[in-house]
C-alpha cells in the first residue's frame, strides 16, 4: 500500500494524488493536448513505460482521468475528468513560478527532443505556406551523455505540424542550425530570434522569404510572457542571478 502523509488536511491528501514524481508533468502534457499513451510518453521521455502506466492507473483510480476506447481501434485514449481539469490552475501556477524564479536553461535540463515536441504544437499554422514546407533542425551544444537524436524535421502545412526524427525523404525548404541552449532560451522568451541570428547562435539556410518568415511561425512557450524580476534575493542562489534578455556569443550554455 502506498504510504501517505497521515493527515486529513486537504493539502496533504491532495498531494498524495498530485505530488508523486512525474504526475504533475503527465498532467501538464494532458493539458497541452496529449490524449494517447505515445503522445504523453514523447512529452515525458525520461519516464519508463512501466512507470507511466502505473501513474496513469493511479490518476484513473483517483478520478483524475478516464480511459476511453478509440472507435475502430484496439487502443485507448485518456481524458481529464472534472476533478482533473481543476488541476489546471495548479499547473499554471507552477509554470509561472518556475518561469519567474528558477534557472530553466541548464545543461542538465536540455533535451532537443523535448524542445522540438513542444515547438511542434506551438506553430501558427495559418502563417506557414500553403504547400508542404519541410524545416530541418540540427542542434549543437548537446550534452555528451545525451543519446537521443540531434536532427529533426518539421513537416508543416496549413492543417497540421508533424515531427520526424528520421529523414522523411522530402526536399528540405529551410535548414535551422542552432545551439541548443540558445534555442531553448528563445523558446522561453529569454532572448529574441533576432539576437540569436545576429551573433550566429542560430543560422538559417533557405530562401530569403522563408528565413524571414520563420520566426513568426513560432508562438514560443506558453510561459514565455511571464514577467521576471531583474534579480531575487529570496529564491536561492540559482535563481538570484539577473535575467538577461540579450544573448552572448560566448560558449557557455548556462543562463539565468
Amino acid at each position: 500500500m502506498k504510504s501517505g502523509f497521515g493527515q486529513f488536511c486537504p493539502v496533504a491528501v491532495a498531494c498524495e494524488v498530485f505530488a508523486e514524481r512525474w504526475t504533475p508533468i503527465i498532467l501538464r502534457e494532458m493539458f497541452a493536448g496529449s490524449r494517447y499513451f505515445s503522445e504523453i510518453r514523447r512529452g515525458v521521455p525520461n519516464i519508463s513505460s512501466a512507470l507511466l502506466v502505473q501513474r496513469l492507473r493511479s490518476l484513473e483510480a483517483n478520478g483524475v482521468i478516464v480511459r476511453e476506447s478509440i472507435p475502430g481501434d484496439r487502443g485507448q485514449s485518456y481524458r481529464l475528468t472534472e476533478a482533473g481539469r481543476e488541476f489546471h490552475s495548479v499547473i499554471e501556477g507552477l509554470g509561472t513560478w518556475g518561469q519567474r524564479w528558477t534557472v530553466r536553461v541548464d545543461r542538465d535540463n536540455l533535451d532537443p527532443g523535448f524542445l522540438m515536441w513542444n515547438m511542434r504544437r506551438r506553430i501558427v499554422l495559418e502563417r506557414v505556406p500553403t504547400r508542404r514546407t519541410v524545416v530541418r533542425f540540427k542542434f549543437g551544444g548537446v550534452a555528451v551523455r545525451y543519446r537521443g537524436p540531434r536532427l529533426f524535421w518539421l513537416l508543416l502545412d496549413r492543417t497540421k505540424a508533424d515531427l520526424c526524427i528520421e529523414d522523411p525523404g522530402f526536399e528540405v525548404d529551410l535548414h535551422v542550425d542552432a545551439d541548443l541552449a540558445t534555442m531553448a532560451r528563445i523558446w522561453l522568451g529569454d532572448c529574441t530570434f533576432e539576437d540569436a541570428l545576429r551573433v550566429g547562435k542560430v543560422q538559417l539556410a533557405g530562401s530569403r522569404a522563408l528565413a524571414q518568415a520563420f520566426p513568426s511561425w513560432l508562438m514560443l512557450s506558453h510561459f514565455a510572457r511571464v514577467p521576471r524580476p531583474l534579480s531575487s534575493s529570496t529564491a536561492g542562489s540559482r535563481a538570484s542571478k539577473p535575467v538577461r534578455r540579450g544573448i552572448s556569443s560566448g560558449r557557455s550554455s548556462r543562463t539565468a
